[in-house]
């Protein structure tokens, strides 16, 4: 409104309001205290009259509106009150008016005014934040929230939007342009730097783990320096939160997970089984050659049946090639009960239905040690949830263990059971 024609309109509205004074016998001036304190409770009241007319309005209008949508993303605005902090405006915007038509008080008026304006930046800020939350939780709800999450960069705007407010606020106080207050900022910029150290490593460590798709949420990882072994909850700006298994909560450095060793289990769960790498310790005591009795008893086994033979027929084409007799236990090749062993552990899980069969897959003997000869299972589960997963192994070595006399074998234990 061009500066003339607000001075006619307040002349006219004090000119009025002082007629309706006079009809009561009230005798006040523009200036005098009376006639501004009025005016004052009369700005505060209409204020609050607009606030509770926003309210009513709002409440009514916006909640049957909301309640015939089918989009969702209205329902948590609705829920996180961006509705209701934007209403906050109203009222101040009503302050700053009438108080510059009818407040004459120099002072008074300027409180008034830069009062209204805080409160607009405060609502106006309020209200954004609440957008962006109801932005994060629709986001979440989606399925590429788990990919690429979104919460530090939620962070980093809202702090954007607040810096953005306190130097709106400090220059309505002070009466200066906020350019003048932003090109003071380089003086100290080393204090800010240090202030936000975090924030700013945080946020470039966000945007790294976003584009690499390093850690998201829900991904079961592991950082021991942390105390950290469990599913990510959130990936925030400067934080992120572990809830692990035992149900606590481990809260990590944003920017700990690009300069720090992660243990990412997320390949586990993508790929098509979950890894078994045990080693079965044999006591070297109890490796022997097979004698005739053991290869009859052997033969009789229905996953090794056609190696025995196969086997056996192999030794017999050497030992003729070679001519070399089958007593002599030097120069002669025999199978040995470990050897046996390791052929039908082999064997047994190729035929075990809770093993993937299209991952690796196979039984190897590791260097001996004080523990014995270990004997190793390198393969994967079919089925990746962990109560399963530990089902099926204990059973593999449930049965793996039982079965070592049938193959004149023993299981290494410190205390031996040897005579």
């Amino acid at each position: 409104m061009p500066v003339k024609e607000l001075a006619q309109e307040n002349q006219y509205l004090t000119v009025n309001l002082l007629t309706l004074l006079e009809h009561f016998g009230i005798q006040a001036t523009p200036e005098s205290w009376f006639f501004q304190a009025l005016a004052l409770i009369g700005i505060l009241l209409i204020a609050w009259l607009s606030n509770w007319l926003t309210k009513s309005i709002l409440n009514s209008r916006i909640t049957n509106l909301i309640s015939k949508s089918k989009n969702t993303f209205d329902d948590e605005l609705h829920k996180h009150g961006f509705f209701k902090r934007i209403g906050h405006i109203v009222p101040a915007v009503f302050i700053y008016s009438l108080s510059q038509l009818l407040i004459e008080n120099p002072s008074l008026l300027a409180l008034l005014q830069k009062s209204a304006v805080i409160y607009v930046i405060i609502s106006a800020v309020m209200a954004i934040s609440a957008l962006l939350n109801t932005i994060e939780d629709t986001y979440n709800a989606s399925n590429l929230a788990k990919k690429a999450p979104i919460a530090g960069f939620i962070q980093v705007a809202k702090l954007f939007v607040v810096i953005i407010a306190g130097l709106l606020i400090i220059s309505n106080l002070i009466d200066k342009s906020p350019l003048l207050l932003l090109s003071g900022l380089g003086a100290v910029t080393a204090i800010l730097l240090l202030l936000f150290r975090d924030t700013i490593l945080g946020f470039v460590a966000g945007i790294q783990i976003a584009a690499n798709r390093m850690v998201n949420t829900g991904d079961w990882i592991e950082m021991p320096k942390y105390g950290a072994n469990g599913d990510v909850l959130q990936v925030g700006l400067t934080t992120v939160k572990v809830q692990n298994f035992d149900k606590t909560i481990s809260t990590i450095p944003t920017y700990a997970l690009i300069s720090e060793p992660v243990k990412n289990w997320r390949g586990m769960d993508e790929s098509d089984g979950r890894r078994i790498k045990r080693a079965l310790c044999i006591d070297i005591h109890s490796i022997d050659f097979c004698d005739q009795n053991m290869l009859n008893e052997f033969s009789k086994i229905r996953y090794i049946k056609n190696y025995i033979q196969t086997k056996l027929e192999k030794l017999q084409l050497f030992h003729s090639e070679q001519h070399i007799d089958t007593t002599d236990l030097i120069n002669s090749r025999r199978l040995t009960n470990i050897g046996t062993l390791r052929a039908y552990m082999q064997a047994y899980l190729q035929n075990h239905p809770d093993i993937n069969q299209d991952m690796t897959l196979m039984v190897r003997q590791r260097p001996p040690t004080e523990h014995g000869l270990p004997l190793e299972i390198y393969c994967f589960c079919a089925d990746k949830d962990w109560v399963n997963f530990e089902g099926v192994q204990s059973d593999i070595f449930d049965h793996l263990l039982a079965i070592l006399p049938a193959f004149k074998l023993r299981a290494y234990q410190r205390v031996s059971d040897r005579p």
